[in-house]
This record gives C-alpha cells, sequence and structure tokens, in this order.
C-alpha cells in the first residue's frame, strides 16, 4: 500500500497513544487499595511507563526508517493490545506492572505520525501539517483523566483499561485499511543510517532544534509534577477545583496548534519557534513576578500556564518539523531520538519540581523552574538562528 494516510489516522494514531498515558490517573488510588500495595508503587505505572516510552522512541524511529511506517505501526498497536489483556487479567500488582509496561510499544503511534507528515511534506509545509496533527491529539490529555474518573466511579478502574483496548481496535482497524507506507525506496538499512547518525549528531541546527522542543515541553513537565501541589497547597484548591484548572494548558496549546498550521508556512518554522518561545518565556516571568510581588491568584498562575501552553503549540510542531529537515532521510530516527529526549528531560524537571515544592514554599520553585526551561528554549532557537545567518554570510 503506498496511498499516503489520511489526516485523521494520523490523529486517531497519535491520540490512542497520549489516551493510554493519562486516562487511567485517577484509578491510582484505588487500584493500589485493591492491590493491597503503597500508592508509589501503583505510580510507578506512569513513571516507568514514561521511562520505557523514551527508550522505545529511540528504537522505533530507526526501525521505521528501515521497515518502513505502516508495519511498526500496526505491530504496535497489536503489541497494545495484547499487553492491554494482560493488564485485565492481571491478579497481582506486579503482573499489572509488567503488562503496564509492554503497553509503551504504543509509543511508537506518536512518533511515526511526525516521520509520515516530514515523509509527504517539506520544511515550512510539514511544519503546518503537525500543527493539525498536534492540535486533534491535545485535545486527548484534557478529556482524558475526566472521562477516566467517571468510568472508574461506574464500572471500576478495568474499564479504563477496556475502553483502552476497545479503541486500540478501532484504531488498528483504521491504520489497517488507511495507513499506506510513505517511506520511499524499501527504507534505510540500518548499517546506512549508523553511517548517517554522525551527520545528525553533528548538525547544530538538529540540536538547536531538539533543545528548543525539549525544553519548551520541559517547562509543561515541571508544570504536571508541581501543580497538584500548588492548586491544594497554595490555592486551597479541591481535587475537583484542580482537575478543571488543569484545562488550562490544553485551551492554550490547541490555539497554538490552529496558529502553526494556519501560519507556519507563511511565516516558517524559525519565526513560529521563535514568536512561542517569546510568549513562554514573558508568561511565566511575569507570573513569577507577580508570585514575588504577593500577588497570589488562581487566574494569575493558570492564565501564564494557558499562554505558555499557547508558546508550546507553536514551539513544538515546528522544532519537530526542524528536526526532521536535517536529514529527511532520518526522519523517524530524528523523530524518536527528540520524543525521547523532551520525554527523559521533562520526567527530569517534572522530579525537580516535585522536590523542591514544600510545604510554605509557595509556587516560587516551580514558576522558577519554568522560567528557566523557557529561558532555555528561547536561547536554543537563538543559537539556531545565529549558526544559520553565519552560513548565509559564509556563503
Amino acid at each position: 500500500m503506498r496511498t499516503p494516510p489520511h489526516l485523521l489516522t494520523l490523529v486517531a494514531l497519535s491520540g490512542v497513544s497520549a489516551l493510554s498515558m493519562n486516562v487511567f490517573l485517577p484509578s491510582l488510588p484505588g487500584m493500589a487499595r485493591e492491590f493491597g500495595v503503597d500508592y508509589a508503587v501503583m505510580q510507578l505505572s506512569v513513571s516507568a511507563y514514561i521511562g520505557a516510552s523514551a527508550v522505545l522512541q529511540l528504537l522505533g524511529g530507526p526501525l521505521s526508517d528501515r521497515f518502513g511506517r505502516r508495519p511498526v505501526v500496526l505491530a504496535g498497536l497489536a503489541g497494545f493490545l495484547l499487553a492491554t489483556v494482560g493488564t485485565l487479567l492481571a491478579t497481582t500488582a506486579g503482573v499489572f506492572l509488567v503488562f503496564r509496561l509492554l503497553q509503551a510499544v504504543i509509543t511508537v503511534c506518536m512518533l511515526v505520525p511526525r516521520a509520515v507528515v516530514r515523509d509527504l511534506y517539506d520544511g515550512d509545509r510539514a511544519a503546518s501539517m503537525l500543527g493539525y496533527v498536534t492540535m486533534g491529539m491535545a485535545v486527548v490529555p484534557m478529556m482524558a483523566p475526566v472521562a477516566g474518573g467517571v468510568l472508574d466511579e461506574l464500572f471500576g478502574w478495568q474499564a479504563n483499561f477496556a475502553v483502552m483496548g476497545l479503541l486500540g481496535v478501532l484504531v488498528l482497524v483504521l491504520a489497517f485499511r488507511d495507513m499506506g507506507e510513505t517511506v520511499r525506496g524499501g527504507g534505510l538499512p540500518l548499517r546506512r543510517q549508523m553511517v548517517n547518525y554522525p551527520i545528525l549528531a553533528r548538525s547544530h541546527r538538529f540540536w538547536g532544534y531538539c533543545l528548543a522542543a525539549t525544553l519548551s515541553s520541559g517547562a509543561f513537565f515541571a508544570y504536571l509534577g508541581g501543580a497538584p501541589f500548588v492548586g491544594e497547597r497554595v490555592f486551597g484548591l479541591t481535587p475537583a477545583q484542580v482537575g478543571y484548572w488543569f484545562a488550562a494548558p490544553s485551551i492554550g496549546y490547541i490555539l497554538g496548534n490552529f496558529l502553526s498550521a494556519r501560519f507556519s508556512a507563511q511565516l516558517g518554522m524559525n519565526r513560529m519557534i521563535l514568536f512561542g518561545a517569546i510568549i513562554c518565556f514573558l508568561a511565566l516571568s511575569l507570573a513569577l513576578l507577580a508570585d514575588l510581588s504577593g500577588l497570589v491568584r488562581p487566574i494569575v498562575f493558570f492564565g501564564a500556564i494557558a499562554t505558555m501552553g499557547l508558546g508550546n503549540g507553536m514551539v513544538l510542531p515546528n522544532a519537530n518539523a526542524g528536526m526532521m529537515s536535517v536529514r529527511p532521510e532520518l526522519a523517524g530516527t530524528a523523530s524518536g531520538l527528540g520524543g525521547a529526549l523532551a520525554v527523559a528531560g521533562g520526567a527530569a524537571l517534572s522530579a525537580l519540581a516535585g522536590a523542591l515544592l514544600q510545604p510554605g514554599s509557595g509556587a516560587t520553585p516551580l514558576l522558577a523552574i519554568m522560567c528557566a526551561s523557557a529561558a532555555g528554549s528561547l536561547l536554543a532557537i537563538a543559537w539556531v538562528y545565529r549558526r544559520e545567518s553565519q552560513l548565509i554570510t559564509a556563503h
């Protein structure tokens, strides 16, 4: 099959991967009680899953460059379905966690759509199309925990995994029918990929785009690690109220994705990254200044987070397109490496935020971490601009 997949198929693939990450989060306390283990043990189903996802992105990218996008996606979905059955049949926490880690194979459905877009489009046009793909999938993390909580209350925690399995089947059928191969020439042999890796690794543009994406998304991951603490201890919000405010970055991110889809082709991906990084940095800097001056209000904090989401929605599709434009024949590898670094960096910043937030600290440590991460993203794209201007001058 050589017919390119429809945009809806790429959105569905990314969406089911995002869904598996967080739909069952409201069930964790009940699962810990049912399996008779501490909450920290069940929390491994999130942290260990993220770690496995980072590793699998490193492996999945090169495999999709070699064997094609279609077989990697179909194999990932089939493995995910088998692992999901295992989670439903698990009778102990240990068995559940093993199958939960195996579910991480669905991560390939996050990186492959980005590589497919790069197979089909060049440069700024790829960034525009990635904006549409990520805009569609951004709704899932916003709605999934809400739906997961309702399912848990009505039918128990197993209902979340049953829904994962059902949606996995539907997406597998959709991908089987529509996911045409987009890698040309039968894929790039792994030996030739190894020869090209140093070229990718030595590229200042690749690392500039990669750092811009990693540090921009790192601010969001730090928020995930610290926002529940800030919502409860600083603002005195109930868990339900925190859940409502949690939609703030997703709303901003959807708008940023729309702007990327609409304007990247006209303005260029470098400008879109720069504008997005500036928006992130200014929003978080103003929130930090407000916090230091004693203006501690949920609307100020979460309003800045929504604006940060807007900036991230402009940075990430364009930075991902930039990474994959350095060596188009290694689009899958670049997508996987960039995704793995973003996840690993985000996990580290999330852990740092959790460690620094202590009773009495307020929101200041979290905002400082996020502000520093946004500043790093801005410096990274400025570095890309500087290198490209030097190349233009040299020629």
